[in-house]
């Protein structure tokens, strides 16, 4: 009897149609979408995006030319030169970040002994030219300057989850 029912089923092609209505019937549903440019999609805080350096309350460049983050970088995507200043300091000379390179991993900013370099969750970005996908210090710090709100208050929930 199992065998006549599979045959009848397999030559009326009952699977085919069950496929094809389950089609139809998506077909005809509601649509999820999200309309990008007026609509954003929910982000979580520990998202990570574009990078920055940031700055001490005092206006002082964070970044103490440890080259941990350079070390770390598994696509070796970060290059730091560094120089001693006058009062026996030393600070980074040229930070560069090649964006075609970073995997966005975020093991530079696990890796920051003092929370200089630090992803946001600004992912809205795009380069025209050849060249502008590598991020200098200048950038990154112009970058560190404008978001710093958000960014200190995602360092704080941040802090929340560890």
């Amino acid at each position: 009897m199992s065998k006549t029912r599979g045959w009848l089923k397999s030559f009326l092609l009952v699977e085919l149609f069950r496929g094809l209505m389950l089609t139809i019937r998506y077909m005809f549903s509601g649509k999820f979408t999200v309309r990008y440019p007026e609509e954003k999609a929910p982000q979580s805080p520990r998202f990570r995006g574009l990078h920055a350096l940031r700055r001490y309350p005092n206006g002082e460049e964070r970044c103490i030319a440890c080259k941990l983050c350079e070390a770390v970088c598994p696509a070796l995507a970060i290059t730091i030169d560094s120089e001693p200043r006058k009062d026996g300091t030393r600070r980074t000379s040229r930070y560069d970040i090649d964006l075609f390179k970073c995997i966005f991993c975020g093991f530079c900013e696990e890796a920051c002994p003092v929370d200089s370099i630090v992803e946001t969750r600004i992912y809205e970005y795009h380069f025209e030219k050849r060249g502008e996908q590598i991020m200098t210090k200048d950038k990154l710090l112009a970058i560190g300057d404008r978001y710093e709100a958000q960014i200190a208050s995602d360092r704080m929930q941040d802090a929340l989850y560890r």
